[in-house]
């Protein structure tokens, strides 16, 4: 028998490596991508949902409610205010409702409806389509734009340029105040900022945010989409194929090529074209530089862009629209898509539950709060009369936003006494530390015996605040 393995030797196999200078750079993350204007209702819609996106976002904070900003989270104070809402470190439960309940939201409309949060909703696509509104009306059009930056330093092209990041600045100021105006008080803020009289935190802020959105919206744009948000890299996981998504129709579609438009179908036929005229438009519009007739991609955010730029062209050439749509997987297979699906009501159930939690947790939210104290440092002590004495710290808080009388009552003792104050008057908001001590004849105590101690209002006998504690004695 043969001991010896039998080697075969293998031809070592070269490594083409691509050549640089025959590699486009056209979608690295450094590429500028000059964006193409287009028109067209999804664009129309994109624009005023857009506009009411932002408009909400910057009156939001200049609300009042009852004499105090409609929308505040004071972390300072450790409070958010949301109109007649105010929710404490203690609502963490009512925190983590509201969270799941929007993840949910997002991810029952991801399901159905593809990337549209991206598309026409994201503060990052929202803001970098505003600058380039900017670009193109102090720069140009997309070729006048591609020529200026080709172009060197010149007087036209630099007050150009001068007045275009001024512009993104000074939008990215506003944004920034607005958006610090929902932590403090906005109208002190806007005052204060311009003056200096801010404090060096509030201005440290503002120009840091100011310094994220000129960056993220001017320079950054699509690399915060497809290399830095998360959203992009997991959205696949809620994608199936009756799920909507801009696709491009490529057994339609192909093959490419131009043509007159005069050419009929059995010409076009005949040399094997498609409806695709290979304008290149759906490139030259879309924000993260992709070309759509590609397939799917992650760097799609769904703003439909393409959509309206093809649907143009389609019209030119007296074609049928939707070449490029809003669509399915299934659809364009000519299978039926299918709008109730388990994973779409899963989410939807989810939902509706986690809704409904929050509303229970809201309705049953006390407006009224109580924490007992009892003094660590002395059990009991004997007071001059001879009563047995216990004390104790209410912390009381008064969750709502308006001023509360409240009454403190003691049971639980024989001919008890209390000493402090039984009857406060707090703020909204307001939490106070009340020291009261509670004394009792000794015959009739245990070693330890039970007491509640309770906080009413007197302007309402149901919002009640009451504890169970102990009283002392040897």
């Amino acid at each position: 028998m043969n001991d010896q393995i039998p080697v075969k030797n293998i031809p070592t196999v070269k490594i083409h490596k691509p050549e640089p200078s025959k590699q486009s750079d056209a979608y690295t993350p450094r590429s500028h991508i000059y964006v193409r204007a287009v028109q067209g209702p999804l664009e129309l819609f994109r624009r005023f949902f857009g506009l009411i996106f932002v408009g909400i976002f910057a009156i939001l904070p200049w609300l009042t409610y009852d004499g105090h900003q409609a929308i505040l989270f004071d972390l300072y104070e450790q409070r958010f205010n949301l109109f007649s809402l105010t929710l404490w470190p203690q609502d963490l439960t009512l925190l983590a409702l509201i969270l799941i309940v929007s993840a949910y939201g997002l991810f029952f409309v991801t399901t159905f409806a593809g990337r549209v949060w991206c598309g026409f909703m994201c503060p990052q696509t929202t803001w970098t389509f505003i600058y380039i509104w900017f670009e193109e009306k102090i720069e140009g059009s997309r070729n006048k734009r591609i020529k200026l930056d080709e172009r060197p330093m010149d007087f036209d092209k630099f007050w150009r340029k001068s007045l275009k990041h001024f512009a993104w600045i000074m939008v990215a100021l506003l944004t920034s105040l607005t958006f610090v105006g929902y932590f403090t008080p906005i109208s002190e803020l806007f005052v204060d900022f311009f003056t200096w009289q801010a404090s060096g935190m509030a201005i440290g802020t503002v120009i840091f945010f100011t310094i994220c959105t000129y960056g993220n919206a001017g320079w950054m744009r699509e690399i915060m989409c497809t290399h830095m948000c998360p959203y992009a890299r997991f959205q696949s996981v809620m994608f199936d194929k009756d799920t909507l998504i801009v696709a491009y129709d490529a057994k339609r579609g192909e093959g490419r090529g131009p043509r007159s438009r005069k050419m009929d179908a059995e010409t076009r036929k005949e040399k094997g074209l498609g409806d695709c005229v290979d304008c290149n438009l759906c490139v030259q519009v879309c924000p993260t530089g992709i070309d759509i007739r590609n397939g799917l991609q992650y760097e799609c955010i769904s703003c439909g862009k393409c959509v309206d730029a093809c649907n143009e062209t389609m019209d030119k050439m007296g074609y049928e629209k939707d070449l490029i749509s809003f669509t399915s997987e299934h659809k364009l297979k000519g299978e039926k898509t299918h709008i109730l699906r388990p994973k779409l009501v899963g989410y939807a159930v989810v939902m509706l539950i986690m809704t409904v939690l929050l509303g229970v947790q809201l309705a049953n939210r006390p407006a009224l709060d109580m924490d007992v104290i009892r003094d660590r440092n002395t059990l009991y002590r004997e007071t001059s009369d001879g009563l047995i004495e216990n004390v104790y710290t209410l912390k009381i808080m008064n969750r709502t936003q308006t001023e509360k009388t409240y009454r403190i009552e003691v049971d639980g003792l024989k001919d008890l006494k209390i000493t402090g104050k039984t009857k406060i008057t707090l703020a909204g908001g307001e939490i106070l530390a009340l020291p009261i001590s509670v004394a009792a004849d000794a015959w009739d105590l245990k070693a330890i015996n039970d007491l509640v101690i309770r906080v009413v209002d007197v302007n309402d006998s149901d919002s009640v605040a009451e504890e169970d504690t102990k009283f002392l004695f040897h």
